[in-house]
């Protein structure tokens, strides 16, 4: 099982929100936006700040890739 974040970069266009703000406002990490970027593990705890940042679930920051499915 893997995780992506697409849903959150399709939540930040939603909503007006860019990396600038990740960055700078949320004071995200360089090491924790990278992760981000390439669907590598973060802690909840970071999960946590872009929720209430973006004020959305987390359904709209990480979703669930299943490796074993077979797309067609």
């Amino acid at each position: 099982m893997l995780i992506s974040y697409a849903p959150l970069w399709h939540t930040m266009s939603e909503k007006g929100f860019t990396t600038y703000d990740l960055k700078y406002k949320l004071r995200l990490g360089g090491s924790t936006y990278n992760r981000l970027k390439n669907n590598e593990s973060v802690t909840t705890h970071t999960i946590g700040l872009l929720c209430n940042y973006l004020d959305c679930e987390v359904q709209d920051v990480m979703c669930r890739i299943n490796p074993d499915s077979k797309t067609e």
